[in-house]
């Protein structure tokens, strides 16, 4: 089943389970309209793209730069507003089944200078949420299963400022960000670099999290804590 089918399905079986089926011809002119727009635009994108398996679903408004650095697995959503850097040296590789929410930015490499960044790889079956941001310079993966709240912030580099000079020309240090599989990230969290949120686990919503956690664990607070397991 692509993409387009999956999501008309779905759509059938909650507005049936809502108890509004008369209103399903309706409701189906719409989506497929939408869809069918967001089809066309993956067609156009598709033959610039290093690989993809199927054709992606772009909203409107989306912008993709360096396509050529950026691989797609099959049945991919990419949502209205969001901006993708594929500028990378490992690139950025998602698997199938991804969604990217409305407005979310990744970008692993400054548009006008500094090295490239190291880029990012999303497991299948895994969404980010609209409006967040993933700073995927230092390399960012996120495993299979994950679900990524809305406006939750990833940042795998950190200003350097040990000297008593200016901050800005000191520099930056790099640290890669591992979020395992079956991993539920809550909205408006932030994880900084050189963090691995294991196998399984939760984080509440607004939790800043500055330390790798254990597996099955749920976190909390600023700066997170292990507050129970699943």
């Amino acid at each position: 089943m692509n993409a387009i089918q999956r999501l008309v399905t779905e759509q059938r079986a909650r507005v049936r389970d809502a108890g509004r089926e008369r209103e399903w011809t309706r409701v189906s002119a719409a989506l497929s309209m939408k869809v069918g727009r967001m089809a066309l635009r993956g067609l156009v994108l598709r033959p610039q793209l290093k690989s993809c398996a199927g054709i992606p679903l772009i909203g409107r408004r989306t912008v993709i730069r360096n396509p050529s650095f950026i691989q797609l697995g099959s049945q991919n959503v990419v949502e209205d507003g969001a901006e993708i850097q594929g500028l990378s040296r490992d690139g950025i590789r998602f698997g199938n089944m991804v969604s990217i929410g409305g407005h979310t930015m990744i970008r692993p490499s400054s548009y006008y200078s500094r090295d490239l960044g190291v880029g990012l790889l999303v497991g299948d079956n895994s969404s980010i949420g609209p409006q967040g941001y993933i700073g995927c310079s230092g390399g960012v993966t996120i495993g299979n299963n994950v679900m990524l709240g809305p406006g939750v912030r990833m940042f795998s580099e950190n200003h350097n400022f040990e000297g008593p000079g200016d901050i800005k020309s000191q520099g930056v240090a790099w640290a890669p960000i591992t979020i395992e599989d079956d991993c539920w990230i809550a909205s408006g969290v932030t994880i900084t670099a050189g963090v691995t949120i294991r196998r399984g686990s939760v984080v509440a919503a607004g939790a800043v999290v500055t330390k790798s956690t254990d597996e099955q664990s749920i976190m909390a607070g600023i700066p997170a804590k292990k507050i129970g397991n699943r």
